[in-house]
């Protein structure tokens, strides 16, 4: 991290923004060209190598995007489903070899065959409705269509909020005291719903009570973990509940500005949400002095380049100021030090769309459900190895095999494990799914991880060493490189995975316990310290499947 950067780009802020300039100028040819980057660093007198290196890092801004035309999901789901390559062959019809690349999940999970071409993504049947056609260029966006249902208080999934019904919301906001709201939603419980799981009130609080002038609340949709389309979910179905949570949140914090870090492989979350704010605007519920109020709050949308590891806080904030999105050291932490070296509160999307039921309904009607420690709803997003894929919101402490077996219809195939929680997250075998309820104490004492709650079934036939091979691989390819254990770690642990399966080699197992404890104690992030737990998990209950890929224990 530059504080230099960081403090230039300040200057410029969100309306011309350095990191924003970056991903228009990459739109002509794909990647950021070194005389682009010079004209940049000149514009926000930054260095050469700082642009040039920041641009290079992200999979749509990098050299080797060039003369890519469509783009195929490699993400988990995908891979489990199978689906991929018979969508590369098909894809081979239309486009040259070297016009296909890939993109790290497109939150089409629940029916895969997903790709990405011109500005609009395709997947299950309207892909193959897509690709009959004489040109792929000739055919309009095809939407996809999965389950969307609750058990319980329903919060997320219920009717839409309306303009009246958001004017509504605003004209109570405005005539509470921000002490007040900040206490109703402390009194709530809620925790992020992002992985982490810290006390949003907490978070809120300590941007409020920073010293400085302006303010920011950042929403992270940057919806990065395979198998996860909840977040997408919201933004194109309830895209006012997450507005108005960000309004919330800067009230309570004291910030007036919003920014709104959106996947760039959500194209259609993009042009909604942004559909969304000038609504408001329009409607006078957003901007200067709202409703007489003395209120102020601007929205920002930034459009991601493609890194998974914007999804950590403090990299997202390097990404927006236009820096290499590099982990930094903690502290200072974001609320007193965060974009633009200004407090900022980085906050989910399902976590800030809680917040305008508990303005309207108080933090204790909230905290009424769920259980003790993790209250209100959990969105869970269920892959297509279910009977009926989609998302599902359920109080939280409901039973896992509710979801999976009465919301889910059960598996359509057979299936040995789910990978819960992202990459990050545990690997449950499925005769552990009666274990669990769905909060985040059940899943820590019983060794996993709730995590965003998105659901990837391993197919019984997949073999385990090679999924571990595609979690370290992935790591590797996300890694920021800012410490050693995550950036060299991951790439070991690929290697020896590999060579095993190629070779006649049996990996050293102490040698494999102590890449991990490295990975998990000497990493600065969840990135590199949160992979191995999903392989203590395989190691632990498919210890059988790959003991022949492993020295046998002292």
């Amino acid at each position: 991290m530059s504080k230099n950067i960081t403090a230039l780009s300040g200057r410029k802020g969100l309306a011309e923004n350095l990191f924003e300039q970056m991903g228009i100028l990459t739109e002509p040819e794909g990647f950021l060209s070194k005389e682009d980057a010079e004209k940049l660093a000149d514009e926000f007198l930054t260095g050469d190598a700082s642009v040039y290196g920041a641009s290079t890092f992200y999979d749509f801004t990098r050299p080797s995007n060039k003369g890519k035309k469509v783009y195929v999901c490699n993400g988990t789901a995908c891979l489990c489903a199978g689906t991929q390559d018979k969508l590369k062959e098909d894809l081979g019809k239309h486009f040259k070899a070297g016009e296909i690349g890939e993109m790290c999940c497109l939150g089409r999970c629940h029916e895969n065959s997903a790709f990405y071409y011109n500005g609009h993504n395709y997947s299950g049947a309207s892909s193959a409705e897509v690709l009959s056609g004489t040109s792929v260029a000739a055919q309009e966006d095809f939407g996809d269509m999965y389950h969307a249902a609750a058990k319980g208080a329903g919060i997320l999934t219920g009717k839409a909020h309306t303009l009246d019904d958001c004017r509504a919301v605003i004209e109570k906001l405005v005539k509470t005291p921000a002490e007040n709201v900040l206490a109703e939603i402390k009194v709530s419980g809620l925790r992020g719903r992002g992985g982490a799981g810290f006390p949003t009130g907490i978070k809120l609080e300590g941007c409020r009570n920073a010293g400085g002038g302006r303010k920011f609340i950042v929403c992270n949709a940057d919806e990065g973990d395979p198998g996860s389309y909840s977040d997408r979910y919201l933004m194109e179905n309830q895209p006012h509940a997450l507005l108005l949570g960000m309004l919330i949140a800067g009230y309570a914090a004291g910030a007036d500005r919003g920014v709104l870090y959106i996947r760039f492989e959500y194209p259609e979350s993009i042009d909604i949400v942004g559909r969304a704010i000038e609504a408001l605007r329009a409607a006078g519920l957003t901007g200067e002095n709202i409703l007489g109020s003395g209120f102020h709050f601007e929205f920002k949308i930034i459009e991601a380049r493609g890194a998974y590891i914007c999804g950590e806080e403090t990299a997202l904030l390097a990404s927006i100021e236009g820096q290499r999105p590099e982990v930094r050291v903690r502290p200072p932490f974001p609320v007193t030090y965060g974009l633009f070296g200004k407090p900022t509160s980085v906050n989910n999307v399902e976590t800030l769309a809680n917040l305008p039921y508990i303005l309207n309904n108080g933090g204790a009607a909230f905290a009424k459900i769920g259980t003790a420690k993790s209250t209100g709803t959990k969105l869970l997003s269920l892959d297509s190895a279910f009977q009926r894929p989609g998302i599902y919101e359920v109080d939280m402490g409901t039973p896992l095999a509710t979801v999976l077996h009465d919301l889910g219809g059960g598996f359509r195939r057979k299936v040995k494990a789910l990978h819960i929680g992202g990459p990050l997250g545990g690997l449950v075998p499925t005769h552990k799914i009666g274990d669990l309820t769905v909060d985040f104490e059940s899943f820590k004492t019983n060794g996993f991880l709730l995590g965003h709650a998105s659901m990837v079934s391993l197919p019984e036939e997949f073999p385990m060493v090679a999924y571990l091979e595609h979690l370290f691989a992935f790591t590797a390819h996300e890694s920021c490189g800012k410490c050693f254990p995550c950036r060299i770690g991951s790439v070991r642990g690929k290697e020896l995975l590999q060579k095993a399966q190629s070779e006649d080699y049996k990996i050293d197992r102490e040698l494999f316990t102590d890449l991990l404890s490295t990975l998990q104690t000497g990493s600065l992030c969840a990135l590199g310290g949160g992979i191995p737990l999903p392989v203590y998990n395989a190691l632990e209950y498919f210890g059988e499947e790959l003991a022949q890929y492993f020295t046998a224990k002292d």
